[in-house]
């Protein structure tokens, strides 16, 4: 088992990257409140690992209540979240009760935001079950539902008691979701990590063939350069939007499409390579940097070009989205492999990046 810290002082946390630590429970037992917990997770995960999660829990004393919700990106909305509230209230949940995520972003953000919003804040555990959960999603207390105007438009910010990755749960995981979750990886090389992204570039193949050991480095990898971003800006106030590159972008493309329609990771698959794109016609970006970062996603298996949206539609959804400070959209873009910078950009510079990348431009 491998194991970091997220440092943030008295609100410091694990995270626990490893094979078969879903069948450890006296690891998520240490971390509860009080031996009382809600697992909420969904209709995809629960016939995998709810049952393996709730035995070892039940057999150490704890009482439970199980919340199975719908699958999918649309469920991402007040009323799913308020399921779980009804849930939690009438089985009469007190403020000692840790809210325990199970499954992928969606739960997490679902579940974060109704650990801190139910009477007020309660614990909360994230146990991800797909890469881009393990990698990102997981890891640093932002949590909320969707809007239909903007993506992720609606939460708080909640950080766990524990994060428990276990890389078993990603032999279930289909192609296309592991795919996904490699755009974050990738992600890390690119706006601070360059010897991860040099790592990528030699082992994507393993990473791609499920190799436990490449898949545990990678998230480890991922989890560290989070944590450290996280500690130095827990609200986003500077460094941490760096984490944001290609979700500008990326979110666009969720929202002008309908939620669910791509993954998450795929968006910001094509984001990112629109960023890299305006980032070289602002002459930040060298052509041969340019190209290993589209080689790498392509490689990945992940959308190079977004979806026939116009430019006028990109910079509407675009123009919601939290990034916009005081009116002004800020981009992460960057100025080398590893060298991601926050940044704003001119609209005709924006919209000839778009039309370059975009599957009519």
């Amino acid at each position: 088992m491998r194991s970091l810290t997220v440092p943030l002082g008295d609100r410091s946390y694990p995270i626990l990257i490893g094979a078969g630590l879903l069948g450890q429970p006296d690891l998520v037992v240490a971390a509860l409140k009080s031996p009382r917990a809600a697992i909420v997770t969904n209709e995809t995960v629960a016939p995998l690992y709810l049952e393996r999660v709730a035995f070892g829990l039940r057999a150490r004393g704890v009482r439970l209540t199980e919340i199975v919700l719908p699958d999918g990106e649309g469920e991402k909305t007040w009323l799913t979240l308020n399921h779980i509230f009804d849930t939690l209230l009438d089985q009469r949940c007190d403020r000692s009760t840790t809210v325990i995520a199970l499954g992928g972003g969606v739960i997490g953000d679902l579940a974060g935001f109704a650990a801190a919003s139910y009477q007020r804040g309660v614990p909360l555990i994230q146990i991800p079950t797909t890469l881009l959960a393990q990698v990102d999603s997981s890891v640093g207390g932002k949590t909320g539902i969707n809007h239909p105007l903007g993506k992720n438009m609606i939460g708080a910010f909640h950080q766990p008691r524990l994060v428990v990755a276990d890389t078993d749960t990603l032999a279930t995981l289909p192609d296309r979701e592991l795919r996904a979750g490699l755009a974050e990886v990738i992600k890390y090389g690119l706006i601070r990590d360059p010897a991860f992204f040099d790592w990528l570039e030699g082992n994507l193949e393993r990473l791609l063939a499920r190799e436990t050991d490449a898949l545990a480095h990678a998230i480890e990898r991922s989890c560290a350069n989070k944590a450290e971003i996280v500690a130095a800006d827990e609200r986003e106030a500077g460094e941490r939007a760096l984490l944001n590159l290609g979700h500008t972008f990326g979110h666009a493309i969720e929202t002008g499409l309908g939620y669910g329609v791509w993954l998450h990771g795929e968006a910001v698959a094509a984001g990112t390579v629109i960023a890299a794109t305006l980032s070289h016609r602002l002459g930040w970006l060298g052509a041969a940097d340019l190209d290993r970062a589209v080689a790498l996603l392509r490689r990945a298996g992940l959308p190079t070009r977004g979806p026939q949206l116009s430019g006028d539609r990109y910079l509407e959804l675009m123009s919601l989205d939290k990034k916009v400070d005081a009116g002004a959209l800020r981009l992460v873009l960057l100025k080398g492999i590893g060298r991601g910078v926050v940044a704003g950009a001119d609209s005709a510079d924006i919209r000839a990046a778009i039309a370059a990348c975009t599957a009519d431009g």
